[in-house]
């Protein structure tokens, strides 16, 4: 069985990535694209759907581990009785090519140390053949298929059907192993100069940090690290960000809320973007536009709500019967038919993102507008209809509350535009439905018995998406319909102290089973608190939720306040852009406050 979802770590070089456990295994990874079949997939079941462990040899006494600052290349400690080891796991940043190096630097002693690799390509549906190659430096060579891997280092013995290695490290002696992906079809490439690899991923990643601009505080080392995640999970060459790493973390151990989240989606992509721009990142929010260019181009009425990182349209939904799931929590999902869905927030939060790229410097271009123009064409024609909601509802379309108010933001950023930035549009027709959409909003979203805007037009339900209300300007955060419907999300939504997104027992998204703490929605909460002066809520509560972040600063999507345990797909980009969100709203409060 895999380790718990909190006890992996992240490395990646902005096309792929892999999770690190603390006992040394790397137990997902995909190559060589986030969204490529799996040659590690232990962590969707245990060792035999493939992993590689670098751990010492017997019994150990402690190990730490940590990030280089402000970068990727995780450092793990082993301590044993006869000396003290690091080993440095990192992807190289400037490869053609998806690398995972594996450096062991002795530190005091001598330590025996074992290698434990199986390669499981295509979901652990394929077990590769493989060979030693090379004469005077040690290769194994494993190829199924389209997908080959070298692996460079200690000499690897077979043993039913895995491989391994045992050294000896010393003090001040270096051990490297390099894996490295490539099509079959092609020659194995050349050893890798693994200084020069690890100097320049240092540089890559420390350089970008370098710019961040960090709102002062005791957060800011998560703000720092959530935003590292953002780029992490950002595609370096189509500039497509995938929601997380993984497929099918359960939101519930045992359950079957287990979804494949590497895709892009429009909705957490904007905020990631929003996030990035906030704090000085203009060059992504336009290699991100540029995304979107080309993504939806063509009809408005084809918008999806999300798509592959180069702009996939079709992401079709299947089950996998090769992997049985993280602690058994089936079934395992690879694509994700939410695709298919109608979402009518997406608008709001897409124009959203892009009049805040107008706010930081990013001219607009002729295409650029006019893709704008075209989905609020779109969306005039579409507005009022019924959807799918933020939390993509696999049930009845419903008129949700939260969806009708993002439509308002589309058309609100849209009239700003023009008259802020002097473009040129329908200003005031897109005014007159702005009007109407409040006008409706106000009269079968909000509820006045209850004192709460609700989940959907003539449902009681309450739902902590309606926190965005005030972000997007609908509202001010202390207006009093605002403060009602947080005292009810307070009290019907919130379990162990954090929130739930909706009472999954009302039956709407029809799974009958219930889900874990959402955190994001819980960071909305903060910021909700910090924009009214409830300080000293807001920083507990702030507290209580990153307090659920791993020993590396990673938040997955969910957290279970019963086992304490994380939960969902990790690292999630939602959770660490709503933390970003939060630390700066606290921040602001603070300074308003002295």
């Amino acid at each position: 069985m895999s380790q718990a979802i909190e006890n992996y770590a992240l490395i990646g070089d902005r096309h792929t990535g892999a999770l690190v456990g603390t006992n040394g295994s790397i137990d997902w990874m995909c190559m060589p694209r986030f969204d490529s079949a799996s040659v590690f997939g232990g962590i969707l079941g245990d060792d035999d759907h493939g992993h590689w462990r670098i751990n010492p040899v017997g019994t150990f006494h402690s190990t730490s581990r940590e990030y280089r600052v402000d970068t990727f290349v995780l450092a793990t400690r082993w301590v044993t009785e006869t000396g003290e080891v690091e080993v440095l796991d990192f992807m190289p940043t400037n490869m053609s090519r998806a690398a995972v190096i594996r450096r062991i630097r002795g530190i005091s002693g001598e330590v025996k140390m074992e290698q434990l690799l199986r390669i499981r390509f295509d979901y652990a549906r394929s077990m590769p053949w493989m060979r030693q190659i090379g004469d005077e430096t040690h290769a194994l060579l494993a190829v199924a298929g389209p997908d080959s891997i070298v692996v460079h280092g200690p000499k690897f013995e077979a043993s039913q059907h895995h491989h391994r290695a045992e050294f000896t490290v010393q003090a001040g002696e270096i051990v490297d192993t390099v894996l490295t992906w490539y099509p079959s079809h092609r020659k194995p490439p050349a050893e890798l100069d693994v200084g020069a690899a690890l100097a320049e991923t240092l540089d890559y990643w420390q350089s970008w940090s370098q710019d961040i601009k960090v709102p002062g505080g005791k957060y800011d080392h998560l703000v720092r690290r959530s935003l590292l995640v953002l780029n992490a999970l950002t595609h370096a060459e189509t500039g497509g960000i995938i929601a997380a790493l993984t497929t099918s973390l359960p939101e519930q151990l045992g359950g079957s809320r287990n979804w494949d989240y590497r895709y892009v989606w429009l909705r957490d992509a904007a905020l990631t973007l929003e996030a990035l721009m906030i704090h000085g990142y203009r060059s992504e929010a336009r290699k991100w536009r540029d995304w979107l260019l080309r993504a939806i181009a063509g009809d408005p009425g084809d918008v999806q709500i999300m798509y592959g990182i180069s702009g996939e349209r079709c992401l079709d939904e299947y089950e996998l019967e090769s992997l049985p799931g993280h602690w058994g929590s089936s079934p395992v999902r690879v694509g994700n038919d939410a695709y298919k869905q109608y979402q009518a927030d997406i608008f709001g939060e897409v124009l959203v993102a892009l009049h805040r790229a107008r706010e930081i410097g990013v001219t607009e271009d002729e295409f650029s507008w006019s893709l704008q123009l075209s989905l609020l064409s779109h969306l005039e024609a579409n507005w009022a209809k019924p959807d799918n909601g933020i939390w993509e509802i696999r049930g009845p379309q419903r008129v949700f509350t939260h969806s009708r108010v993002m439509a308002w933001a589309a058309f609100d950023r849209g009239i700003r535009g023009i008259e802020e930035f002097g473009l040129t549009g329908p200003v005031e027709r897109w005014k007159r439905i702005r009007a109407r959409i409040a006008e409706e909003i106000e009269e079968q979203g909000y509820n006045k018995a209850l004192g709460s805007y609700t989940q959907s037009y003539g449902s009681p339900e309450v739902d902590a998406a309606l926190l965005q209300l005030p972000q997007v300007g609908y509202i001010e955060y202390d207006d009093a319909r605002m403060l009602g419907t947080v005292a009810r999300i307070e009290a019907e939504l919130m379990v162990g102290g954090v929130l739930q997104r909706y009472r999954t027992e009302s039956g709407i998204d029809g799974l009958a089973e219930p889900e874990n703490a959402f955190l994001a929605c819980t960071f909305w909460l903060v910021e909700q608190y910090a924009r009214t002066g409830r300080l000293k809520d807001a920083e507990g509560l702030m507290d209580l939720v990153t307090g659920f972040a791993n020993d590396v600063g990673l938040l997955s999507e969910e957290y279970d306040v019963e086992t304490h345990q994380q939960t969902g797909n990790t690292p999630q980009a939602f959770s660490h852009l709503t933390l970003v969100r939060a630390a700066d709203a606290l921040a602001t409060a603070k300074s308003l406050s002295l």
